[in-house]
Parts: structure tokens; C-alpha cells; sequence
């Protein structure tokens, strides 16, 4: 017996007054699903056909014999950030950035091929297909399936304009799990109850391209020191017979500003599983109640690395070792006696994927109306920072240690990380009986605070926008359509976030924007079709 629809309506209240405090994640559930996304990733209490494998395997336990589907998105990404130096603007005594009053340029994507490596395509936008089947037998409490599809993606590519004042916190960004298999069981217990269990099977891939320069205090002072005591011609006998400050040259003469290297890093975790355990509860055709826990992963990656040194700091550390006391004093700060201008070997790395908890709950308080609300947990505080092993002393780092950090042979990023609370609201309407009308809202709020944001990841908090339909194309056939855009801006004050643009002594990991008000935004456009066959 169906209740009252007051009661229905006083329960659909609850539902909104709960979603209140929303909170949000970083790259989760972006490119996931096709209907996911027309419905604000709310679909935990009424998973969507097989792609239940991801938001909830005991979704699977619905489907009634064979079925197929193929499904397509289409993404584009563009961030933007400008840079402006305040009043009173000193970096050791270097009061203009080249790049203040500077803003970036174009944004592409790129895509990494599994096996194959990262092309050199710049591309206005990603097209990703996906493929997913389920195998139901006449009168089986059992269906089993398998998909494949982008579980994460974070694509970035600066390098159209060679001089983009970004370029120093990422010319290349790509951030990327492909899923290509997941084997997955769901079990009707009874009419009402179900469960499920995903394995999806992932090829991470993880690269990181960008120029480097190191503003601080300590290295514009030291600057400043130099062109005071350096002869224009670039030495002196005293110097000579001292340190060798000056042996460099003109090239050797160290500022805050100058592009110092280039930094490349391209990894790679071709077989990593993780775990999806769900779980359905429908006693009625009008509530229902799921939850989901994705099982996260301590993901391996392995792969080269290549640093490429610009003249300035090797110039600068070739007239040190050229002097009679300079090589003493590079000993005692523990600086290299050279720094080759490339360098390249291999690195492994241990970077966690957040495990990720999703309950929701399903609400269809008239026949032509249903809503849906979720909340999902994710662990990024488990991106505290990320260390990089290489298999060698670093050159380049060994510069470092006049900064404190002793081991040259790994580099450590800090990010700083929180696990925060995410709402995703969904409506669909019925108007017939071939045609469903879908929307989604889904504001998060960034897993990235705004004192650890940086144009690597320039995620702020977000607002996410979908609209979608359906249309059974047939009794045993049907096709999705959906489009969505999410947007979001920060605002980074000057030495606020030593992730981009702290101004102090010791800075030199990783503020390339020391001193300067940084804004930027992010924009993401999204489109995609599925189609999906039943036999």
C-alpha cells in the first residue's frame, strides 16, 4: 500500500534540507557516465544499467538478460590565470617580475595511449569511447559484466604559446585511469534487496612537463650580491682567487626570475585493480536507498625522467668549482661539482588513489517526477605531498641544499589535501513513455584548499551543470544524450599558498610565482551519447 503523497512530499523535503552543507572532491565521476552525468552523479539508489560496474555494482542485479551498451564523450577543458605584482612587491631586492600583468594563454588537451606513450597532439577536446556488456540467464539471481571507461582525467596543455606565463606550474598536465576491464557480479537476494561487486581493472598514467624558475628571497639577495661585487665583464682576480662568484660569466649571473630548468616526468601504472562493493535497498517503486564503496589503491607508477639545466645555473656553478676557494665552499653546501645540461634516467613513485564512499537515496514522489541525492566521501587527504624516487643523485637538486632539503636523489611536492563531503542532486521528469528529461546539479566544493591551490591542479571550488535525455528507441533499445559545464574561479593573494606563490627564505619547492596575486579560473565543457541494446 502506497502512502499518502503528503507524507511522500515531507519526505522529498527532508531530502533537500539534508543536502545542505555540500561539500565536493576533485576529478571524481567527471567522464564516468553519460547518465551519471545528466543526473549530477546522483545515482547511487538507482544505478544506471552497466555502468551500475561503477556507481554501484548491485544496480547490475536489475538487468533481465543480455545487454550491451556503447557510449562516447566528448570534454574540453580551459583554465585561465593571471599574474599582477602588489604595492611593495620585493623578492630579495628585485622589485619587477617580467611576468606581472601577464595572463595565459591558450589551453588544449592531450591523451595518453596505453602502450604506445603520450602523442604530441594538442586538441581542442578529448573523445573517449567506452564499451560495456551484462550476462543475465533466464530466471538468475546472478548478472555478470564488464565495462570499460574513464574512472579519472585531468588534461592540460600549455605549450601553444612557448611563452605562457604558466609554464612554470605545468606546459603538460595529464592526469588519467582508464578502466579496460571490470569483471563484476550482482546478486538479487530478494525482490527488495541487492548486492554487488566490482573489480574494475585500471591503466594509470601520470606526466607532469614544466618549466621551472625558483623566486625567493634568499636567491635574490644572493643575486643582488653579485652584481654588486661582479665586474660587466664577468670576473676578477680576487674573485678568482676567492669563490668564484663571478667565474660564471654573464650567464652565470643568478636572478629569481629567469627560467632556471626544464622538468619532465612521464609515469605509468598499467595493472592496477581496486574494489567496488554496493549495495540496493528498494522495498517500493517510489524510495529507494544505495550506497557504494570504491576501494582505493597505494597505485605504483613507474617511468623516466628528464631534467634539461639552462645555462644560468650551470654557468654559475662551473665558475664556483673554477676558483681556488670555490670548490671548499661547494663542498661544505654540498653543490654539485657540475650540472650536465640533461639529464634523464628512471623514477618510480607511490600516489595514491582515494577509496570513495557514495550513499544515496532515490525519491519518485509522483509518477511523472523522481529526484535524486547523493553524498560521497573521498580520501585526498591522502595527497598530503607526492615523492618522486630517481635512480640517481639529481644535479640540479644537489642545488637544493642550500635550501634544506638533503636528498637529491627524490623530490617531494607537497600538496596538502582534504577529504571533504560532496551533494549531487538529479531530477528526471516522464512526460511519456519513450521519453525521460534529466538534470543535475552538483556543486562541490574542492578537495584543494585554497591556501595549497597551484595551476598543476587548478581545481577550486566548482559548480556543475547537466542537462540529458533518454529515448527508447525500441522495447529493447535506447539512447542517451547529455551535455554539461562546470565552472569555477580562485583568487590567490601574494604569499598566501606556498603551493604557487610564497615569498620567504626557504620557498624554493615550489613557488614559481613568489610574491604575486595570482587569479585564474576553470571551465569544462562535456558532451556525450550512449547506446544501449538489450537482448
Amino acid at each position: 500500500m502506497r502512502p499518502r503523497a503528503p507524507v511522500r512530499w515531507s519526505l522529498l523535503a527532508a531530502a533537500l534540507a539534508a543536502g545542505a552543507p555540500a561539500r565536493a572532491a576533485i576529478t571524481e565521476n567527471l567522464t564516468t557516465s553519460v547518465t551519471a552525468m545528466a543526473l549530477g552523479n546522483a545515482v547511487t539508489a538507482d544505478p544506471p544499467g552497466i555502468d551500475s560496474i561503477h556507481f554501484n555494482p548491485a544496480g547490475l542485479a536489475r538487468l533481465i538478460g543480455d545487454s550491451e551498451s556503447f557510449s562516447a564523450f566528448g570534454a574540453s577543458i580551459r583554465t585561465g590565470a593571471s599574474f599582477q605584482a602588489p604595492p611593495g612587491f620585493d623578492v630579495g631586492g628585485w622589485t619587477e617580475d617580467p611576468l606581472s600583468g601577464q595572463s595565459s594563454g591558450p589551453v588544449r588537451q592531450g591523451m595518453y595511449v596505453p602502450i604506445y606513450g603520450k602523442p604530441g597532439w594538442r586538441l581542442p577536446a578529448v573523445v573517449i569511447p567506452g564499451i560495456g556488456m551484462a550476462f543475465n540467464m533466464p530466471g538468475s539471481r546472478f548478472t555478470f559484466a564488464t565495462q570499460s571507461y574513464m574512472s579519472q582525467a585531468m588534461s592540460i596543455d600549455r605549450t601553444t604559446d612557448p611563452n605562457d606565463p604558466a609554464r612554470f606550474q605545468g606546459r603538460q598536465v595529464q592526469l588519467q585511469r582508464l578502466v579496460y576491464a571490470a569483471p563484476s557480479v550482482g546478486f538479487k537476494y530478494s525482490d527488495t534487496l541487492r548486492f554487488g561487486v566490482a573489480v574494475p581493472i585500471a591503466h594509470a598514467a601520470f606526466v607532469v612537463d614544466t618549466d621551472m624558475r625558483f623566486p625567493n628571497s634568499l636567491l635574490g639577495i644572493f643575486g643582488k650580491f653579485q652584481q654588486g661585487w661582479c665586474p660587466a665583464d664577468g670576473g676578477n682576480i680576487l674573485d678568482t682567487l676567492g669563490i668564484g662568484l663571478c667565474g660564471g660569466g654573464k650567464d652565470g649571473m643568478v636572478t629569481p626570475f629567469k627560467k632556471a630548468a626544464n622538468m619532465r616526468l612521464e609515469m605509468t601504472a598499467p595493472f592496477d585493480p581496486t574494489l567496488n562493493l554496493g549495495v540496493l535497498w528498494e522495498p517500493n517503486d517510489w524510495f529507494a536507498l544505495g550506497g557504494v564503496y570504491q576501494g582505493g589503491s597505494q597505485t605504483q607508477y613507474t617511468g623516466t625522467y628528464t631534467f634539461t639545466t639552462e645555462p644560468m645555473l650551470r654557468n654559475f656553478v662551473r665558475g664556483m668549482n673554477s676558483s681556488l676557494f670555490g670548490p671548499v665552499v661547494s663542498a661544505i653546501l654540498g653543490f654539485p661539482s657540475s650540472i650536465p645540461a640533461e639529464q634523464k634516467g628512471n623514477l618510480t613513485a607511490t600516489i595514491p588513489f582515494p577509496s570513495h564512499l557514495q550513499i544515496g537515496i532515490k525519491l519518485k514522489p509522483v509518477r511523472y517526477v523522481q529526484l535524486n541525492v547523493d553524498a560521497s566521501y573521498a580520501r585526498w587527504k591522502e595527497w598530503d605531498a607526492l615523492t618522486f624516487q630517481f635512480d640517481q643523485s639529481v644535479k640540479l637538486l644537489e642545488v637544493a641544499r642550500l635550501y634544506g632539503i638533503p636528498n637529491s636523489g627524490q623530490l617531494k611536492i607537497p600538496r596538502g589535501y582534504k577529504s571533504v563531503l560532496n551533494m549531487g542532486y538529479g531530477l528526471q521528469l516522464f512526460p511519456t513513455e519513450k521519453l525521460t528529461l534529466r538534470a543535475g546539479y552538483e556543486p562541490r566544493k574542492s578537495s584543494i584548499p585554497g591556501d595549497k591551490i597551484d595551476l598543476i591542479a587548478p581545481l577550486p571550488d566548482t559548480k556543475l551543470y547537466s542537462l540529458g535525455l533518454n529515448y527508447k528507441l525500441s522495447p529493447k533499445s535506447d539512447i542517451s544524450l547529455t551535455a554539461s559545464y562546470m565552472v569555477g574561479r580562485f583568487s590567490i593573494p601574494a604569499d598566501t599558498d606556498c603551493n604557487i606563490n610564497c615569498n620567504k627564505l626557504f620557498n624554493i619547492i615550489y613557488n614559481p610565482y613568489a610574491g604575486e596575486d595570482v587569479k585564474g579560473d576553470i571551465r569544462v565543457r562535456y558532451v556525450g551519447m550512449q547506446y544501449t541494446k538489450r537482448f
